[in-house]
């Protein structure tokens, strides 16, 4: 029994876990449900807690390089300790909020490349290695969100990838350490412009959406004329012919610095 409790500490013949999502589809200000599913092993053992949370992948610049790194974004803790019996599975369902913030995986059910977020599961276990899971989801843009998207494609642009990046845009209601940024390909009735680069940040209420053009490198650039931020009520988006909107900036723009 020793010697078990011995590989239990060193990962063999512990506990396993596996989370199982509800619904794996879910939008900005959701929650995501599912169940923890902790199986016991070859001896008892003691939980000191067991937690969910949500976790992005994102892109981090420092000096001259840029690398990725894995940032959990909200966590909650799932009940107190106990100990759980070799062989028996203990079974804990959960609802964990998805932030507002929260950046798009799926455009009209296309995954977008580049995007990695998914639930975490961390189970503590005293005097061993604490075992974890991550499971993927599918964050679909809020109405609001998506008659923006819609827009770019009416108008032509094509989507051409999507990052999240460790930061802030100045002068937005962020409160997550990234925000993303989705890059379109223009058509070609705008000519000389390489691309449009769109973020939003939203809370409850309403939504900054953040457009820019010839991005310079790390740097929101308000003071230029390639720089646009408005709200959008998250429900209050309808009366606004958005393709027209977006046009109207990007003509002139465009007819200012000779583009089109």
């Amino acid at each position: 029994m020793a010697f078990k409790k011995l590989l239990a500490s060193l990962g063999a013949g512990g506990a396993s876990v596996e989370t199982v999502l509800t619904e794996v589809n879910v939008v900005p200000g959701g929650v995501v449900q599912g169940e923890v599913r902790i199986q016991g092993g070859s001896v008892n053992q003691d939980i000191e807690g067991l937690s969910v949370g949500l976790q992005a992948r994102v892109e981090v610049e420092s000096g001259d390089q840029e690398y990725k790194q894995d940032i959990e974004f909200t966590k909650v803790r799932l009940g107190g300790a106990f100990e759980l019996q070799a062989g028996a599975v203990h079974a804990v369902p959960f609802g964990l909020e998805i932030p507002w913030e929260t950046p798009v995986t799926m455009i009209d059910g296309q995954a977008l490349r580049g995007m990695n977020i998914g639930v975490t599961t961390e189970l503590q276990i005293a005097r061993a290695i604490d075992s974890g899971d991550l499971d993927p989801i599918n964050v679909h843009p809020l109405p609001a969100q998506k008659a923006i998207l819609d827009a770019f494609i009416q108008l032509g642009f094509r989507f051409k990838s999507a990052d999240m990046e460790r930061g802030h845009i100045r002068g937005t209601r962020q409160r997550l350490p990234f925000y993303q940024e989705i890059e379109f390909f223009p058509p070609s009735q705008y000519r000389g412009l390489n691309q449009v680069e769109l973020s939003f940040v939203a809370d409850a209420y309403a939504m900054d959406v953040v457009l820019e053009m010839d991005k310079k490198s790390g740097l929101f650039s308000e003071g230029s004329d390639t720089f646009r931020s408005f709200q959008v009520g998250l429900n209050d988006y309808h009366g606004t012919d958005w393709a027209a909107y977006l046009n109207e900036w990007l003509s002139e723009v465009g007819s200012r610095r000779n583009w089109f």
